[in-house]
Order: C-alpha cells, then structure tokens, then sequence
C-alpha cells in the first residue's frame, strides 16, 4: 500500500477521522466536516478513494435544540468495508476504544500528514493581524498520549508544543508558529486560507534601540562594531522573493533559545539601511532583532576561520 496513502490516513484519524464498528459487522472508515468545509471534505475524498471503497460526501442533518435553526449540517463521508480499513481498526483500536499506535504514527507522522491533522482538528488564532497561537484540538486523546505527541513532534519537527489546562496541544512563539505553518504551507487547500501564515503588521525598528548579544562576543564600540557586523545584511535582501536565512539557520537559533547563553544589552543606534531589512527578516521569521545580530556575528566568525 502506498506510504502517502498511509500519512494521510495518519493525519486523518488523528484529526477528524474514525473506524467505527456495528456489532456483527466490519469495520468503516468515516469522517465528518461542517458544511463550510465542504472543499476540505471533497478534497480528502479525493485522494483516498483510490485506496479505500468510500462513498460520495453527503449532507448529514443533527438535531440541535441550541442552534436557531434548531440542527446542524454536515457533510459526512464513510467507506464501504476492506481489509485495510480492517487492518487499520486493529491498529488505532485494540481494544475497542481509540489509542494512538506509536510505531504507526511514528513513521507516518510526515508533513502532509502534519497539515492533514492541522487542517482538520488545528485552530490558528489571529488577535489584532498577530498570530497569537496554534492549537491542535487533541482533547480526545489522554494526557500521556498528548506528552508523547509532544515529544515526537519535537524529535520529528523541532516544534515546541506545549499541554494546556483543556488537554490540548499549544504552540505560542510567534517564530515557531511561522515554522509550523511553513511546513504545512504546501499542503494547505484554499479553502484552509483562515489557518495559513498571516504576515503580521512591519514594525519599524528605532534610530536607538536595545539588543542583546551573547556575552562571549565582547563589544569596545557596541554601534560601529554591530553595524559593521549588519554588512551580513546585503546577502539577506529581497527577503520575500528568496528565504535570506536559510531554514536550517533559523531551526538552529530556535534551537538555541533551549540551551539559552548569558547575555549582556547594548544600546546602539542602527543605520537607516539596515533598519527595513531588520524589520522585514523578523516580521518574515518572528526571530528577534537580538538573534538576527548574533546570527550576523557568527556568521561573520565562521567566515573568517
């Protein structure tokens, strides 16, 4: 069986998806989407049918005594039986109630399958044009099950997911929140355009500004000396029509902010033509103006070796 197949099956039924079973019966795979999202639900149908025998989306009317209406719609796709859909209940249900099955997550768990789950059950919430969090609706799941998650997330990810109060999954840091939807953004439909990465508003850095710089770099002439470390810049312009720090740069300053060093501030003024690409690269990564500049020195520091 195809192992795209399996990935998206993986974010599937950790997001919206299930295998239910009649007594007597075989098992079916179903999932089930409000009716706003019914490219979402025709596009899932789509790239499983070849795979497993579903049948064509419908409407599904629930009665709801809360709503005006007093129902809800839905659009609903459930498969007819097979053996993979068998063989994937013995999996995800071992004993009759759903349990997330490490091995199978941890080699399916990839990055289309990482969108999959996001677009279904993920939530990016926007406060004043900022992206404040993302969260992954995963209280379903027990809290171990959440710790692990967790867990492979940052090994597979490097993505720092934290447990709320509601046993959910929650990523706050505006950089990480870019890296998490970077790494979803091919797989995002249009009609998932509410959940994609929302440039924020540029803020202009000041003449005079406050940086913080690793004690390590010793500083005799904080303003000349940072300036002449912000030359890195001219490799970084254009920002927007090509990544000026690479992804892998940017995963390592992410991964220093773990391992965090003694700092020492510095207040300095920043040449006017470095100030917009500043402003651009952290409105485009969420990094600091302080990381950016210590990025600037060691890159210079490995130029010179």
């Amino acid at each position: 069986m195809d192992s795209i197949f399996f990935s998206r099956m993986c974010g599937k039924l950790l997001g919206d998806g299930s295998i239910v079973q009649q007594k007597g019966r075989k098992p079916r795979f179903q999932f089930i989407h409000r009716i706003e999202d019914e490219p979402w639900t025709a596009y899932c149908h789509e790239k499983l049918r070849n795979h497993i025998p579903l049948a064509h989306p419908f409407l599904r009317t629930t009665i709801d005594s809360r709503m005006v209406k007093g129902y809800t719609e839905s659009i609903m796709v459930q498969s007819k039986t097979s053996p993979i859909i068998t063989e994937l209940r013995e999996i995800w249900y071992p004993n009759e109630s759903k349990q997330l099955p490490i091995p199978f997550i941890t080699t399916h768990l990839t990055e289309e399958a990482l969108a999959w789950w996001y677009q279904d059950d993920g939530h990016l919430k926007i406060h004043n044009g900022i992206m404040k969090k993302i969260v992954l609706s995963t209280d379903s799941f027990t809290m171990a099950e959440n710790l692990w998650l967790i867990q492979l997330l940052r090994n597979k990810f490097d993505l720092q997911f934290s447990l709320d109060g509601q046993n959910r999954l929650l990523l706050y840091d505006q950089a990480q929140i870019i890296r998490f939807l970077n790494i979803v953004a091919p797989y995002l439909q249009p009609c998932m355009e509410r959940k994609a990465h929302l440039l924020p508003p540029l803020k202009p850095i000041a003449n005079r500004t406050t940086v913080y710089l690793p004690k390590r770099f010793e500083l005799h002439h904080p303003t000349r000396e940072i300036n002449e470390q912000l030359t890195t810049l001219s490799s970084f312009n254009d920002y927007k029509c090509s990544l000026a720090i690479k992804d892998s740069d940017i995963l390592q300053i992410l991964l220093q902010r773990k391992n965090r060093q003694p700092t020492k501030p510095y207040q300095v003024s920043i040449n006017y033509e470095y100030r917009d690409s500043l402003a651009e690269i952290r409105q485009h990564t969420g990094l600091t103006i302080s990381e950016l500049i210590t990025y600037c020195f060691e890159q210079n520091c490995v130029e010179r070796r």
